[in-house]
């Protein structure tokens, strides 16, 4: 079993990203938790360390076993907000020296591999508790039971999660913005999904991942498209759900941008293989000028002639609206995609655009993000009825203060934490939310910091 909680917990947070705000926030107010933050640079971690008193920064460098094993010998648990490519390291340091873990991140097959020596040595190593996943396992799994308890079963579960702006600031053509890099986002849209429809597994390669999506309401203030996420397959057995014939995770956004994004693709600006003509040494390039190489344009005339090159650019979309074409091609222009302007030389046709991006879509002053998930169980009662059971949750980040995702993240991540130390959660090994007896008390803290799920019966 697990050590008793100590009088004085000695916490390291690896990371000092925006996530990490929230998390710190929540483990401050307890007097007895010494934080510790960690972070390649040390004025990243410093600038955290400042806004809590007590709390204390150093610099580390994850490459170092001798530096990592050292840090967390020093500590009771080890919080781990740095890159998931990091987690198994650094659950093979805490393992080794008998210490917890808690991470966001969804378990990886290295990361499972330290499952066996974690339970031998008492180690909790606590993992997917953010929002997705986190928040959606503790909702899902709650519906699912209760269901279940009754005597009935849950014949679809559809769940769908996004990170948006507010409505009031979804002014650009993706209506979409970036609350950090925008590489991660647009990589993850080349991915193949698979989810389970009908008891068929059904695939959606990456090129029709953005062709593949529907309108999913949720309230009617939304105008919202979904699309898979990932590979849904296995939440079948995971969420214990052996009656569901539909079982899908899915991404929310804006109606619009699975068009936009489409025509990016289509113009092959999602190619991350490395261009010599994009190098940091090569000559300055205008945008337009790029626009035209991936449109095929080789003709200066037609490069020179605005109308023209508008038409070469909306030829390659494999779209038949021509009004969408239109809008698409004026979305470009407020990119700066048609102008003089040189491209930000990044060695990529993806980062490039990348580097466009994130200068026309990052959060302004006083903007606010947006959280919106929601579950769909179909249900099947003891007595043959049926009945839909959703669970929703609409989260908004303060203008200049926390945003939404921040908190989402953060503060579930801060709750799991803080039940390990006070010896409430005692199951070891490598684990996920998958159990009442963990993820009650978690929703009912969530609940005290204003993180509230609805429940309904339709």
């Amino acid at each position: 079993m697990p050590n008793p909680p100590l009088s004085t917990s000695r916490i390291l947070l690896l990371g000092s990203g925006f996530v990490a705000g929230p998390c710190a926030e929540y483990l401050s107010r307890r007097p007895e938790n010494e934080l510790t933050i960690a972070s390649r640079r040390l004025e990243n971690a410093q600038a955290l360390a400042d806004r809590f008193p007590g709390s204390k920064a150093v610099t580390l460098n994850t490459d170092s076993e001798e530096a990592l094993d050292k840090l967390i010998a020093a500590h009771d648990l080890a919080i781990s907000l740095i890159p998931y490519t990091q987690h198994a390291k650094v659950i093979k340091s805490a393992v080794k020296h008998k210490k917890h873990v808690v991470t966001t991140s969804y378990i990886s097959p290295a990361m499972l591999e330290h499952d066996a020596a974690a339970k031998e040595a008492g180690v909790i190593v606590m993992n997917e508790i953010g929002l997705d996943p986190g928040i959606d396992h503790l909702y899902a799994i709650k519906t699912i039971r209760e269901v279940q308890a009754e005597g009935g079963k849950v014949t679809s579960f559809l769940s769908y999660c996004g990170g948006l702006p507010a409505p009031e600031c979804s002014n650009n053509p993706l209506g979409y913005k970036f609350s950090w890099s925008s590489r991660g986002v647009l990589l993850a849209l080349r991915n193949t999904a698979r989810f389970i429809e009908n008891d068929k597994i059904i695939e959606v390669s990456g090129k029709d991942l953005m062709d593949s999506a529907k309108r999913i309401h949720v309230y009617p203030a939304f105008a919202l498209v979904g699309y898979a996420n990932r590979d849904s397959t296995g939440y079948r057995e995971r969420y214990d759900m052996p009656d569901a014939h539909t079982v899908l995770r899915g991404s929310l956004r804006y109606e619009g941008f699975c068009e936009f994004v489409k025509a990016l693709v289509d113009l092959g600006f999602l190619d991350d293989s490395e261009q010599a003509f994009l190098t940091a040494d090569a000559p300055d390039l205008p945008w337009k000028h790029l626009l035209a190489r991936l449109a095929g344009v080789e003709d200066t005339a037609t490069i020179e002639n605005a109308e023209a090159l508008e038409k070469a650019v909306s030829d390659r979309f494999a779209i038949d609206d021509e009004s969408e074409k239109t809008r698409i091609v004026n979305g470009m222009k407020w990119l700066g995609l048609f102008s003089d302007q040189p491209i930000a030389k990044r060695g990529t046709y993806l980062d490039v655009l990348c580097a466009a991006l994130e200068d026309k879509m990052m959060y302004g002053q006083d903007e606010r993000d947006m959280i919106l998930l929601q579950h769909r169980f179909e249900v099947e009662l003891k007595d043959g009825s049926k009945q839909t059971r959703t669970s929703t949750l609409l989260e908004y980040g303060e203008p200049n203060g926390v945003m939404a995702m921040a908190k989402t993240v953060g503060v579930p991540c801060g709750i799991a934490t803080q039940l390990i130390l006070d010896g409430k959660i005692t199951q070891t090994g490598v684990i996920a939310p998958m159990d009442p007896v963990i993820n009650n008390p978690i929703m009912e803290l969530l609940e005290k910091e204003g993180i509230n799920v609805i429940e309904e019966t339709i």
